[in-house]
């Protein structure tokens, strides 16, 4: 390669290099102090509820990675609404409030890929843009909070009921359950709140690693058996928990509740979700390393 076609490169890759630059000194601290409190359960109670962007945002650095020829391909089109969610970014940056500059990051890259490719853009990296969305830290599961009292009280009652089975002096009192007089709060956090948006996020990585991501009734499918797992699944630990605290093990109850035992229980549960998803029906796609583009028929 000789200095003029060197010189070309440079040119042509200078853009993209700037802006990723730009996003990494704009948010790398941010995505740094992100993964910090996820790994070491460092963060507030409603972020932590985001964790599953331990493994989502490195997914969507994958996809953008394998497309960015096809990227490369596609026409330069400015699409004013990608101008005005930059503006919108760069106010919510500017805000200074943590909420807000969080948010930023995904209008941010939405933004970027508006204004860069239009609409074609979009529609190539829409799933990683999906994917950085759903793993952004924000207030929804604090807002979404005061209606999971239905949950709790569902799973407290059919906790107790098992207890009753196996012969435990068990009480139900709304989202309290008591064993031996020993009660435990079937909290949101305890409901399963924060696996059941891990168990979603995991789906959508299935039915995308898979090539599946179109056929719209095993996506329905494993978002709803996904949800049941984390039920069924929290209903167990609730059931485990409140037998630990009655019966005075409480070296168990904080292993479970607290300790390496709650990861491993998470854990055990999202292989329940793998096996669901080669159990359920219509399974034909088979995992493959590389996502087909759809730049061809986006162009068209």
């Amino acid at each position: 390669m000789n200095i003029g076609e060197t010189n070309l490169t440079f040119k042509k890759n200078l853009l993209p290099l700037s802006i990723v630059a730009l996003m990494v000194l704009l948010y790398g601290p941010i995505i740094w102090h992100w993964y910090d409190g996820w790994a070491n359960k460092s963060i507030n109670i409603e972020h932590e509820y985001f964790s599953h962007g331990l493994i989502g945002l490195p997914y969507a650095v994958s996809i953008v990675w394998i497309e960015r020829h096809q990227w490369q391909k596609l026409k330069n089109n400015h699409h004013p609404l990608g101008g005005i969610l930059l503006g919108l970014a760069a106010a919510f940056y500017l805000t200074g409030n943590p909420t807000w500059v969080n948010l930023s990051f995904p209008v941010m890259l939405t933004g970027i890929c508006l204004w860069l490719k239009g609409i074609p853009g979009l529609k190539l990296l829409w799933f990683p843009l999906l994917l950085v969305l759903l793993a952004t830290p924000n207030p929804a599961p604090y807002l979404i909070t005061p209606y999971t009292l239905p949950l709790q009280q569902f799973i407290a009652g059919v906790a107790g009921f098992i207890l009753m089975q196996f012969g435990f002096n068990v009480s139900v009192d709304g989202i309290y359950l008591a064993v031996d007089g020993k009660s435990v709060e079937v909290a949101p956090y305890c409901a399963g709140l924060k696996m059941l948006f891990t168990s979603l996020y995991v789906s959508l990585l299935l039915v995308h690693w898979t090539g599946t991501l179109k056929n719209v009734k095993k996506v329905i499918f494993m978002l709803i058996g996904a949800g049941g797992i984390s039920i069924i699944a929290n209903i167990i630990r609730n059931s485990l928990l409140s037998i630990f605290h009655g019966t005075g093990q409480e070296d168990k109850f904080i292993f479970l509740h607290e300790g390496s035992g709650g990861d491993i229980y998470s854990v055990i549960m999202l292989m329940m979700i793998i096996v669901l998803f080669h159990i359920s029906p219509n399974f034909e796609a088979k995992p493959k390393l590389e996502f087909e583009s759809k730049t061809d028929k986006i162009n068209e």
